[in-house]
C-alpha cells in the first residue's frame, strides 16, 4: 500500500466567514507537496480590533514548509479570498494562478506591495489544466456575485476533489458566466472523492434567486422616487452595479459612481472583458448640475464603512454632492453580521436629513451570491461526491451542512481551521491538527494576535491611561514629587478634587515613606507606584486605569 496521501487543511474560512485560506497536499506524511487555495482577509471592528487595518490568516505552518509549495490558486476576486495575496506572498514565494478578472486584482495587490505582478499567471477555464507538481488543477466556471468565479477540480494520483469556492446557482447572472448544470454534472461523472463546499446559506430554505429578478423592482423604485436616488451595494458585485445603472437609465436618470473601489471594479471588469455595455456615467462635477429627479448616485459603503461614500454623504457632503429631504437611499445589499451598528448609524443620519431609506428587509432589492439550502442539495446531486466537507461558514453552518449531506446519504466530515483531513483510502478522516489563528495588519506592520498590542489598546480604551513620571537625582533621592498625566479619564472624582491632584498627593505621601532600597530598585519602584496609582484611581473614579511609570535617574 502506498504511503502517499492527499490531505486537506483549512487555515482560514472554516468555522468563520471570511479570511479564506486552504491547503491541499499530496505525498508521504510530513513531506507532502502543497498547493494553497485562496489567501483572503477579514475586516476589523472597533470593539474587538481597534485601529487594525486588516485581519490576515496565520500562515506560519505554511511558511515553515515554503519549499514544498507548488502554487497558489485564487478562486475569485472577493477580498476574503484574494485580499491577503500582496501581504503574504513574500513569505510563500509561490506562483499564483487565477482567471483573468481575478488575476487583474491579484497583480494589483502584489504591485502595491512592491512585488512583481507577473508572478500571477492567467488560467484558462475547464477543461484546461494547470499542472503543479503532483497536482492537476482546473478552474471550473461557477456563478457568484463577482465575475469569473471558479470552483476547482483538484486531481492527485490517488484522489479527485472538487473545491466549490463561493457559488450560487444562477443561470442568468447579468454579468459573468451562468451556472452550467451540465458542465458540473460532467465534472462529477469522473468520480469525486470529496466535495469541499460553500456553506454560507445552508439555513436559507428557499431556492436562490437570479440576479435578473431584482432589476424590475429597482427600476420601479427609481421611477417612483421624487428626488435624487442614491444606491449602495458591494463594490465587487459588478452585476448589481450594472443592474442598478441600467434601471436608473430606464427610469430617466444619469448615473454617477462614487467611491474608488466601485470605479476600480468597473474599470477592471471593462479591461478584462467581463463587463460589457455598462451605461455611460457622469462625473461628480457634472452630477452637481443635473436635476435631482434625473440623477442616480451609486456609492460605496453598503456595510457602514466609516470612510466610504455612503458615510460621507450621511455626514454631510461628498465631492460637492449632498442628500436632501425628499431623496431616496437604497441599500441593495445584505448587512454582514457584525456590521449592523455602522449601517444603522448611517440609516439614522440619512433619516434625520429627511431622506427616505429603503433596505432589503422585504427581499425585493438584493439576491445573495451564495447557494441556499436547495441549491446546495442540487450541487450535491450534480457532483455526486463520495464524501462532503463543508467550508466557508461558521461552525453552526458547517455542522448543518454535514447533516444536510448525511440526510442524502453523503458522509460528512466537520473540519474547522487547523484540522488536517486525509482524502485518501476511502472516506475522509481527521489525521492531525495544526495551530492556526489570525495576524493583524496594523498600519504598515503585521502583528500577531497574541502579541498583546490590540489587547493593550482595548484595555486603554476601556480603562483610560495614567502616566506617572518621577526623577531621581545623583544621590538616589527623589527630585520633587511624582507628577501625573491622564488620558481618557474624568478630571474630577468622588472627592470633588482634581483627579491628577488626588493621584499626585497619594504618590507623594508614599514617596515620603519609601525605604532607600525601594528607591534604588527601578522595577520595584515602578511596580509599587503602578499599584498605588490604580488603587487610588479606583477609589476616586471607580476605574483601574492602565498606568505607565517613567523613572528618570540623573547621572
Amino acid at each position: 500500500m502506498s504511503r502517499d496521501r492527499t490531505i486537506y487543511l483549512p487555515l482560514g474560512g472554516a468555522g468563520e466567514i471570511g479570511m479564506n485560506a486552504y491547503v491541499y497536499g499530496y505525498g508521504p506524511q510530513d513531506a507532502e507537496r502543497l498547493i494553497v487555495v485562496d489567501l483572503g482577509v477579514t475586516f476589523p471592528d472597533m470593539d474587538t480590533t481597534p485601529g487594525v487595518d486588516l485581519i490576515l490568516p496565520d500562515i506560519r505552518w505554511l511558511e515553515e514548509r515554503r519549499d514544498r509549495i507548488e502554487a497558489i490558486f485564487i478562486t475569485h476576486a472577493h477580498e476574503d479570498h484574494v485580499g491577503a495575496v500582496g501581504h503574504l506572498w513574500e513569505r510563500l514565494r509561490a506562483p499564483v494562478h487565477a482567471r483573468a478578472f481575478t488575476a487583474h486584482h491579484a497583480r494589483r495587490k502584489l504591485e502595491e506591495q512592491g512585488f512583481d505582478p507577473e508572478t500571477v499567471t492567467v488560467a484558462e477555464p475547464y477543461p484546461a489544466v494547470v499542472e503543479a507538481g503532483p497536482f492537476r488543477v482546473s478552474f471550473v466556471p461557477i456563478s457568484h456575485s463577482i465575475p469569473e468565479s471558479s470552483g476547482l477540480l483538484i486531481e492527485t494520483p490517488d484522489a479527485r476533489v472538487v473545491h466549490s469556492g463561493d457559488f450560487k446557482i444562477d443561470e442568468s447572472p447579468v454579468v459573468g458566466e451562468a451556472f452550467d448544470k451540465s458542465l458540473w454534472a460532467r465534472v462529477g461523472e469522473g468520480g469525486v472523492d470529496a466535495l469541499i463546499c460553500d456553506s454560507t446559506n445552508v439555513f436559507s430554505e428557499h431556492p436562490g434567486r437570479s440576479e435578473t429578478t431584482v432589476g424590475p423592482a429597482i427600476e420601479e423604485l427609481m421611477r417612483a422616487a421624487p428626488g435624487l436616488v442614491c444606491a449602495t451595494t458591494f463594490a465587487s458585485n459588478i452585476a448589481r452595479l450594472k443592474t442598478l445603472a441600467e434601471a436608473g437609465v430606464r427610469a430617466g436618470r444619469s448615473v454617477c459612481l462614487l467611491g474608488r473601489a466601485m470605479r476600480r471594479m468597473v474599470e477592471a471588469g471593462t479591461l478584462t472583458g467581463v463587463l460589457k455595455d455598462f451605461p455611460s456615467t457622469v462625473s461628480p462635477e457634472e452630477a452637481a448640475h443635473i436635476p435631482r429627479e434625473n440623477l442616480l448616485l451609486i456609492v460605496t459603503g453598503s456595510q457602514g464603512e466609516r470612510r466610504a461614500a455612503s458615510a460621507q454623504l450621511a455626514n454631510g457632503r461628498y465631492l460637492g454632492l449632498e442628500l436632501k429631504e425628499g431623496d431616496t437611499f437604497l441599500f441593495s445589499s445584505k448587512t454582514i453580521p457584525g456590521n449592523e451598528r455602522g449601517v444603522i448609524k448611517i440609516m439614522n443620519q440619512l433619516s434625520e436629513k429627511g431622506v427616505e431609506v429603503v433596505d432589503d428587509s422585504g427581499g425585493k432589492y438584493h439576491v445573495s451570491g451564495h447557494a441556499n439550502r436547495p441549491d446546495l442539495e442540487e450541487m450535491h446531486r450534480l457532483v455526486h461526491p463520495k464524501a462532503l466537507i463543508p467550508n466557508h461558514g461558521e461552525h453552526r453552518h458547517l455542522r448543518e451542512h454535514v447533516k444536510l449531506g448525511e440526510a442524502a446519504g453523503i458522509p460528512g466530515t466537520l473540519a474547522v481551521n487547523g484540522t488536517m483531513v486525509s482524502l485518501s483510502g476511502g472516506l475522509p478522516s481527521v489525521v492531525g491538527y495544526v495551530e492556526t489563528g489570525r495576524t493583524y495588519l496594523d498600519g504598515k506592520v503585521q502583528i500577531g494576535a497574541m502579541d498583546g498590542i490590540v489587547r493593550d489598546r482595548i484595555r486603554m480604551a476601556l480603562n483610560g491611561h495614567v502616566t506617572v513620571t518621577l526623577i531621581i537625582d545623583e544621590d538616589g533621592e527623589p527630585l520633587g514629587d511624582p507628577w501625573c498625566e491622564i488620558m481618557g479619564l474624568p478630571e474630577t472624582g468622588v472627592s470633588n478634587g482634581a483627579l491628577v491632584e488626588v493621584l499626585e498627593n497619594a504618590l507623594a505621601g508614599w514617596m515620603q515613606r519609601a525605604e532607600a532600597k525601594v528607591l534604588r530598585d527601578d522595577a520595584v519602584l515602578e511596580k509599587d507606584l503602578r499599584i498605588l496609582t490604580r488603587r487610588t484611581a479606583e477609589n476616586e473614579i471607580g476605574k483601574k486605569p492602565e498606568v505607565t511609570v517613567v523613572v528618570s535617574r540623573l547621572s
